[in-house]
């Protein structure tokens, strides 16, 4: 069986790139000649979603190792919207990427198993099963404890998928709830991780990492400092960069002495790259899938600046 943080260390290692393109299209922000083509309704949308996110693979695929749509994106255009979430993770597929679902997901029994079934596993329709969304890696809630972990960990190790289990997120009012102090005079994210560390043990691959992964924000480098103790085994996606202001230097605190441990998330500073003070004057709108890939590569360097 394939151990999904293996397989996502490897295309790290091809790539020499540890960032994954968050793909979170929102359509105000789509370039007009993608938009234009389009009718404005439920179905034009999904098709220039589809269009936008695919030049945008197609321009990072040899170097970026992952992608990972936030499904509310895709959502809210309901329908047409979920469709174009599951055609843009199969054609990432399709070029190599390691596809992580930005889904949040969070229930207990039945309804987690659902969410499972849908995303890491199959659904049984009578005597068969079958595969929906068939991604690789998705974000998950912890807040039921363990037992809204359990099915997505039988999934896991049935399927060879991976899980990344919300630790320390990465925005501003993260801190009223994950901050505060238990009884054992443990902060909730350091609980959580040591819950998280736990729960990986019997998916840790030959690179030893689990598939069971965390959330870590860069927004906060010494609590990312921190859990990276806390969790040796545990693999980092690391949301904040860029737009969110977490600096290079801070993420590398998410790192192992092999620069390995972490994957950074961009999503608006390589989605929107050619509206950026950095590149608009060198690339034109239609030439919106050159400048992604061009602040994907100054990212890259960036990372591996400070990461090693």
């Amino acid at each position: 069986m394939k151990n999904a943080i293996d397989d996502l260390i490897e295309k790290i290692k091809q790539t020499n790139n540890p960032t994954v393109m968050g793909l979170d299209p929102r359509y105000e922000m789509l370039p007009k000649c993608v938009t234009s083509k389009y009718s404005q309704d439920l179905e034009g949308v999904a098709k220039a979603i589809v269009e936008y996110n695919k030049a945008l693979i197609d321009a990072t695929y040899d170097i970026i190792p992952a992608v990972k749509p936030q499904i509310a994106f895709y959502e809210m255009f309901g329908i047409p919207g979920m469709e174009a979430f599951k055609e843009t993770c199969q054609y990432a597929k399709e070029k190599g990427m390691v596809v992580i679902a930005d889904i949040k997901r969070g229930d207990i029994g039945s309804t987690a198993q659902g969410y499972s079934n849908a995303f890491l596993g199959k659904t049984p329709i009578g005597e068969k099963e079958e595969a929906i969304y068939d991604v690789d890696f998705i974000t998950v809630n912890p807040y039921m404890g363990t037992d809204c972990i359990k099915p997505f960990l039988e999934d896991c190790k049935k399927y060879g998928k991976g899980i990344f289990v919300l630790v320390k997120t990465s925005n501003p009012s993260s801190g009223e709830l994950q901050d505060l102090k238990l009884e054992n005079n443990k902060e909730v994210y350091a609980q959580v991780a040591e819950l998280v560390e736990k729960w990986g043990e019997e998916l840790r691959g030959e690179n030893g990492y689990s598939s069971i992964a965390a959330v870590v924000g860069a927004t906060y480098p010494e609590q990312l400092e921190q859990i990276r103790t806390i969790a040796p085994h545990t693999y980092f996606l690391i949301p904040g960069y860029g737009a969110q202001g977490g600096k290079a230097n801070d993420i590398a605190l998410g790192f192992d002495r092999n620069g390995l441990g972490g994957i950074v998330n961009a999503s608006r500073s390589l989605m929107c790259a050619y509206k950026s003070d950095r590149w608009k004057a060198e690339y034109a709108e239609e030439d919106y899938a050159k400048a992604t890939r061009a602040e994907a590569l100054r990212m890259k360097e960036e990372l591996n600046q400070a990461i090693v």
